[in-house]
């Protein structure tokens, strides 16, 4: 019974997979990473997205170039659904989108342009006080989700540029 395991084990060993934050802080992720400089993002939820993106960018930030600029536009979307009789809402849902272009500061070319959006239902009750408190609430995981997407095609981009650069 042990025996498959250790075999799966070896050959999975030798599939050339490698970790995405291979080096830890010292990897070509890392370095990829804090090289990024957040522009400034409109509103609410933009200063959640921007805050949420910085804490995950500055645990790398030993970059002084700053070659990369991110840009992030959001749209951000309530929308009311199980309606009852008398018209009244009983749920929602709220939708945060994010479209982000990652631009060499070097030369200004977009190098990156993609998408992330996540939602979240929220329940609407008969105190306005507790629906406003449960919409910020979804805003507030909404923007650590976007940000979580976006630092996770930024490594990937980072890892990729890192192989082409090591291809001749």
């Amino acid at each position: 019974m042990l025996l498959p395991l250790v075999l799966l084990s070896l050959a999975l060993g030798g599939c050339s997979l490698t970790p995405l934050y291979a080096g830890g802080t010292h990897g070509a992720v890392a370095h990829g990473l804090a090289d990024v400089k957040i522009a400034p993002i409109e509103g609410r939820a933009g200063w959640l997205v921007h805050n949420a993106l910085a804490q995950r960018l500055d645990a790398l930030n030993g970059g002084t170039s700053q070659r990369y600029r991110l840009i992030v536009t959001l749209d951000d979307d309530i929308t009311g659904y199980g309606v009852r009789r008398d018209n009244a809402v009983t749920r929602e849902r709220r939708t945060l989108r994010a479209r982000y272009q990652l631009t060499d500061s070097t030369n200004g070319e977009v190098v990156l342009d993609a998408t992330a959006s996540s939602d979240a239902g929220i329940d609407v009750v008969s105190s306005e006080y507790a629906t406003i408190a449960a919409e910020d609430s979804a805003l507030e995981r909404l923007a650590e989700m976007i940000a979580d997407q976006i630092v996770a095609r930024l490594a990937i981009y980072a890892r990729n540029m890192d192989a082409a650069a090591k291809t001749p």
